[in-house]
């Protein structure tokens, strides 16, 4: 009887609402590809890449939202040289006079820094954190090498697990790369597709506790010399308190002229080496 008596009052607790259909869908199906099809789309841009010379604009802004404070600098030209494995270089130009802003080079486990400005020479390792109270020192070429060169995981020492996300924003896959390890594993690499052309809109880097290295996202991709490649590229360091933009202005792949050559940075004359390391 009290279940009789509440079927008149039912539609008094029933609402209907209209809800807009959610942006990503105004742009069209949404594609489907596989784990494995997802990887080997990883490859089919990194695998090309034994080097690039890029001819860049770079807009570079320290500290932190969290801090309470952002410093917005000029955007610069620049050139940003690769090859392969680890090798890199960053030279940032003044826009207008196309002076050398700083030299920034990485070979191996160590990098080197050139500031002429400040008649400063700066080297040290990759491996140490950077803890520069002046936010501008913890800049490190390796940053950059993390965040242009999107490498696949590696099946011998990482497992991937794939994982979707649809939501009123935008409808994408993850990629969710851990790293094998004797005492737990850890979350290495997140690499986020956009649903609507499976283009990689989002890389983010982690340490073995957890916290965030980078989180860098790609648009705008185009094709250089037959490779895929992001014409943006926004990269953001929180625990260095910096964020650079990065605009591909142009791409040269694998030039027969970057030899090694290319990446070897020495103090000029009359400037003091600076081992940060120490």
């Amino acid at each position: 009887m009290v279940f009789v008596s509440l079927v008149p009052l039912s539609a008094c607790f029933v609402r209907k609402r209209v809800i807009a259909p959610p942006s990503s869908a105004l742009r069209g199906p949404l594609l489907i590809a596989s784990k494995n099809e997802l990887i080997e789309r990883v490859h089919r841009i990194a695998d090309p890449l034994e080097s690039f010379n890029m001819r860049v604009r770079m807009s570079p802004s320290m500290g932190s939202l969290y801090v309470g404070e952002v410093k917005d600098y000029a955007t610069l030209g620049g050139y940003i040289l690769y090859r392969r494995p680890d090798d890199i270089r960053i030279l940032g130009l003044d826009p207008v006079l196309s002076s050398t802003v700083f030299d920034m080079v990485s070979v191996g486990a160590i990098f080197r820094i050139h500031i002429p400005s400040k008649s400063r020479f700066l080297e040290g390792r990759n491996d140490v954190p950077a803890s520069a109270e002046k936010k501008w020192e913890n800049l490190r070429p390796v940053a950059f090498l993390t965040s242009l060169i999107i490498q696949p995981p590696d099946p011998q020492t990482d497992i991937t697990v794939l994982e979707e996300d649809i939501s009123e924003r935008e409808a994408a896959y993850t990629l969710l790369i851990i790293r094998r390890s004797e005492d737990e594993p850890w979350l290495l690499r997140t690499l986020r597709f956009d649903r609507h052309n499976l283009e990689i809109i989002q890389q983010k880097t982690f340490d073995s506790t957890g916290g965030l290295l980078s989180d860098t996202t790609y648009s705008d991709w185009k094709i250089y010399d037959g490779v895929p490649f992001p014409s943006e590229i926004d990269v953001r360091r929180p625990q260095d308190h910096y964020e650079v933009i990065v605009s591909v202005v142009n791409l040269r792949i694998n030039p027969a002229d970057l030899t090694a050559e290319k990446f070897v940075l020495a103090p000029p004359p009359g400037v003091q080496l600076e081992q940060l390391s120490k």
